[in-house]
């Protein structure tokens, strides 16, 4: 027994000095490291730190990043809605829609839209048909397309041959926008527009170009065909849209080309896509010389065959200018091509001889000599065009047009 308890308290001693050295190691070795490796850890927590603001700056960039796409996914499934017009108004929140097509609906009305009036545009649910929305648009018909932004660059210098035109159209359409108190003085209204009639190529766009880039006006170019709408009352409306824009745009040009393709002849007898025609020419008769005052806006109207225009379109008060713009005379002709070949590399051209030998031609014509000589040159490998080369011009472009004309008398 006796020997039994001393060998324990002789292990007890050996575990308390075991321990003693043991906690002795690990205070020396805690001394090593924070003398040590101290700076080294403070970096690495730094780093840490550095890590994670990272993580966590793209965490949030990637939330609002998902829920901008959640929110766009969401929008994209929304149904589509109709365009349609208000025809009648009901009281307890109904009306009466007409869509694109024709067709005719009553719908309810939603209790968020208010100052409803006939004639706006509103969007409408595709099944029920109700009447959820309404858009600031003219009459659901884009307009704004038709407004020339980038104006063009023709200047009245490069239009040659035609002196006493652009004289008259300066006066009629430049002159009041430029100078209204000289019309105020006099006590005169000054004209509303001006047609523009004659052969085609001789010029009668390139004027309506160089009077939009000549004035700060507002341009707005249409063509005749475009008018003419499919459904019934969308020529109308279309018309009507273009000149209230033209109004609220004022100062404004606008410029109606190949206008015979409206405003030709009516007959009492016709289809219904004539009589369809017939609407909207009569619309463009009522905005021409109607109650509304045009104001600031000057119409110039082109056409190549005056002699089927209705006769309603051509009085006084709605074009009070027609101006005839023929094919180019002799001196007008040199004054053209002194115009086309004023930077082409010339060698001994004659510009009298080839004003001579072009007798007939149009302007556009006259361009065209200029182009295919230069391409005659080109095949010659020069850098010059001579008279040889424009000689080969005017025939090749002479037997294209006699050719045109061939082919106008057997198709009529």
């Amino acid at each position: 027994m006796a020997n039994s308890s001393k060998n324990d308290n002789t292990q007890a001693v050996r575990a308390d000095v075991l321990d003693e050295s043991l906690g002795a190691t690990s205070e020396s070795d805690e001394t090593f490291v924070s003398e040590g490796d101290y700076a080294k850890l403070e970096q690495e927590n730094d780093n840490l730190h550095m890590t994670l603001r990272k993580m966590e700056e793209e965490s949030s960039l990637l939330k609002a990043l998902f829920n901008k796409t959640h929110t766009e996914l969401q929008h994209l499934k929304k149904p589509s809605l109709l365009v349609a017009d208000v025809v009648s108004i009901f009281e307890g929140g109904h009306a009466v829609i007409k869509l694109s097509n024709g067709n005719r609906f009553y719908s309810t009305v939603s209790m968020n839209i208010n100052d409803l009036e006939i004639g706006d545009t509103v969007l409408v649910e595709q099944k029920t048909l109700n009447v959820v929305g309404k858009v600031a648009q003219n009459g659901g018909v884009d307009v704004e397309k038709y407004v020339i932004v980038e104006k063009p660059s023709t200047q009245w210098k490069e239009i040659g041959g035609l002196d006493d035109v652009v004289q008259e159209i300066k006066e009629v359409i430049e002159l009041p926008m430029l100078k209204p108190e000289l019309f105020v003085k006099l006590g005169i209204n000054p004209p509303k527009g001006i047609l523009l009639h004659g052969p085609p190529g001789t010029g009668k766009t390139m004027l309506a170009k160089a009077v939009a880039a000549a004035t700060n006006a507002t341009f707005i170019e249409v063509t005749g065909s475009e008018l003419v709408q499919k459904f019934i009352g969308e020529g109308s409306k279309l018309v009507k849209e273009i000149f209230s824009l033209a109004r609220a745009r004022a100062p404004t040009i606008l410029f109606i080309d190949e206008v015979d393709a409206l405003a030709s002849a009516r007959l009492p007898m016709g289809t219904s896509g004539e009589r369809e025609v017939n609407r909207t020419f009569m619309q463009l008769l009522a905005e021409l010389d109607g109650f509304k005052s045009l104001g600031d806006v000057k119409i110039i109207a082109a056409t190549n065959r005056k002699d089927i225009l209705d006769p309603a379109i051509m009085r006084p008060g709605r074009f009070d200018r027609m101006i005839e713009i023929g094919l180019p005379n002799d001196e007008a002709r040199r004054e053209i091509l002194k115009i086309h070949t004023k930077r082409m590399g010339k060698s001994k051209i004659s510009i009298a001889k080839l004003a001579s030998d072009t007798e007939g031609f149009s302007g556009a014509e006259l361009k065209a000599v200029c182009t295919e000589a230069g391409y005659f040159a080109i095949r010659r490998d020069s850098d010059k065009v001579n008279m040889h080369d424009f000689e080969h011009a005017i025939e090749k472009v002479a037997s294209r047009e006699e050719s045109d004309d061939e082919e106008h008398v057997i198709f009529g």
